[in-house]
């Protein structure tokens, strides 16, 4: 745990710079040297797909709650629906508009009756008062590293423990970076000094993977499991048959995490790590969410400002593109 002394991190234009001290907040920019890999880009036939998609999502009057309760889409809920989300969804059903469409509704639902939305950082806090997740850096690729450190659980098992897992889902979605849609997933099964089982209970662990593959599909670029111990390997054995075939390829165990993130963008915890982070909840949390506030505040800014769109593009939404969908109609 850090002291109160603890320096800030240095501001985004010399993060790649050597840094004279630890820290305790979230990093806002990835380093100049991460390189994004771009979706391909759409074919004749999977464009025509996306467009049907669209039009399908924009005729949606009322969408279904699991309790089959009718409600009208929401303004927050329009600005979920972006053209990457539609695409990610097409990506995850082998681009079946009806099955895509299908899940896009059921996630809705899902988001409503979960109360996604609902869930604040007061009610999630006391879940990562030991850091037991942190987003802090960025991979070789752009992509925000969500830490999970099991060996830090300070709390018995209740809703909120997977609650606080889809609170920290939607912070690091906010802090991915323009060009890019993806997170990297570091598991450091390291055990703790109160906590030595390390493994989590087979019902949460299927419960958490339910939501991973079904309500954020296409959104894992790559998950880094390390200090795996025998009784994890059981867990993950028991596990595999309910990960879809395209995740598994995902994930790489007690492999060497510099592969995948430079030294300077990877905590001293894991092998190989130099970024000085040191978990102060009082100093982190409120930072954390101080930063995916500001971000969401200024994605519904721009998608308002570009006439709030269904179907807007992302990297207009975080500042990149020029002008939105809406404007490159106008322009073509």
């Amino acid at each position: 745990m850090a002291t109160a002394g603890t320096a800030t991190p240095p501001a985004a234009s010399v993060l790649d710079e050597k840094r004279d001290g630890p820290f305790s907040v979230p990093l806002e920019t990835p380093p100049s040297s991460s390189q994004p890999v771009p979706n391909p880009a759409l074919t004749t036939e999977q464009q025509s797909k996306y467009e049907d998609l669209l039009v399908g999502v924009k005729g949606w009057v009322d969408v279904p709650s699991v309790t089959g309760k009718m409600e009208s889409l929401t303004e927050s809920e329009k600005l979920w629906l972006t053209r990457e989300c539609l695409l990610r969804y097409l990506r995850a059903t082998k681009w079946d508009t009806k099955e895509a469409e299908k899940r896009l509704h059921e996630t809705i639902s899902w988001r409503r009756e979960y109360g996604v939305e609902a869930l604040t950082a007061e009610h999630i806090g006391p879940e990562n008062e030991t850091g037991k997740q942190v987003i802090v850096g960025f991979d070789k690729q752009g992509r925000p590293c969500h830490y999970l450190n099991p060996g830090r659980q300070n709390t018995e098992v209740t809703p909120r423990q997977v609650q606080h897992m889809v609170f920290m889902l939607e912070r690091v979605i906010d802090l991915i970076p323009a060009e890019q849609e993806k997170i990297c997933l570091l598991i450091d099964f390291k055990t703790g000094t109160k906590r030595t089982n390390t493994a989590p209970g087979i019902g949460q662990g299927r419960e958490v993977l339910s939501i991973l593959q079904s309500h954020y599909p296409e959104r894992l670029g790559r998950a880094l499991i390390v200090n795996v111990p025998w009784v994890v390997w059981g867990f993950f054995k028991l596990i595999t048959p309910f990960i879809d075939p395209l995740t598994k390829e995902k994930l790489k165990f007690n492999e060497d995490v510099t592969q995948y993130v430079t030294p300077e963008q990877l905590a001293t915890d894991i092998k190989g790590g130099r970024l000085p982070f040191e978990y102060d909840h009082s100093v982190y949390w409120p930072a954390l969410n101080k930063l995916s506030d500001q971000r969401r505040a200024e994605r519904r800014q721009r998608w308002e400002a570009g006439g709030k769109q269904v179907g807007e593009s992302e990297d207009y939404l975080r500042g990149h593109a020029p002008h939105g969908v809406a404007g490159a109609q106008t322009e073509s």
